[in-house]
């Protein structure tokens, strides 16, 4: 099986919607996943995803079942500076964290646990798990058992924090660390695939990572969203 995850385009947050480089940019994406072929699709229940899915689907002649868990990863947490969510914090915060590498424990953090991070994260991968096993794949410990092996194509239009906390479940991974050392641009596309080297076990493995390759086709920059300034000095890209 294959589960193609996709972030929102260039986003609106205020409205919960796409700005006019983000429609763009999900036209862009919708030229691309036209020829693929798909048999499922779930898509968050926020605007902006339901936005980049919205071209997609028309091409692909196919619609896409909303779900709630998809929406983004939104505890508010009270940081040292401000309130913020739980995959935003500054370096030098981090860093002080007890367990904040520690996939374990990471959630046992005051702010965190305050926020009830642990319960969401739980939540969103106690969904993920029904849908995989709907689709064939249950996990047991760290590795998959194929119950109904299969070839399928599933897509998922979300968002970035959420995406992080289903990657971990797939390729066992600390939550805090792929919310913190990656990034998947706006229409960004993550592949993962299944391997099942013996017969009914199988792990996930992932094939591409935020792919952005149909904005360039598109003649069109990735857009900054959910980046830092790359020096400090870059008055034109975001600070905090």
């Amino acid at each position: 099986m294959k589960l193609i995850i996709i972030r929102h385009g260039d986003p609106d947050y205020e409205h919960d919607s796409l700005t006019a480089t983000g429609r763009l940019e999900a036209e862009a994406l919708s030229e691309r996943m036209k020829s693929v072929h798909v048999d499922k699709c779930y898509v968050s229940p926020l605007g902006r995803a339901k936005e980049t899915a919205a071209p997609c689907l028309a091409k692909m002649n196919m619609q896409a079942e909303e779900m709630l868990w998809l929406r983004e990863f939104a505890p508010k947490v009270q940081r040292p500076e401000k309130v913020g969510v739980a995959w935003d914090w500054l370096p030098a915060d981090r860093a002080k964290m007890p367990y904040a590498f520690d996939d374990e424990r990471w959630t046992e953090f005051p702010a965190l646990k305050e926020a009830h991070v642990g319960e969401e994260v739980e939540w969103v991968q106690k969904e993920f798990a029904g849908l995989l096993e709907k689709h064939g794949y249950r996990k047991e410990g760290k590795i998959f058992k194929a119950v109904r092996p299969n070839n399928d194509t599933v897509v998922l239009f979300c968002h970035f924090g959420l995406e992080c906390v289903l990657l971990s479940y797939l390729l066992n991974l600390p939550i805090f660390t792929l919310w913190h050392a990656t990034i998947a641009a706006p229409t960004g596309v993550t592949t993962v695939a299944t391997e099942e080297r013996r017969e009914g076990i199988a792990q996930f493995r992932m094939l591409s990572f935020g792919d952005t390759s149909h904005l360039y086709a598109a003649g069109m920059q990735p857009s900054f969203s959910g980046r830092f300034r790359e020096c400090y000095t870059n008055e034109d890209e975001r600070k905090d």
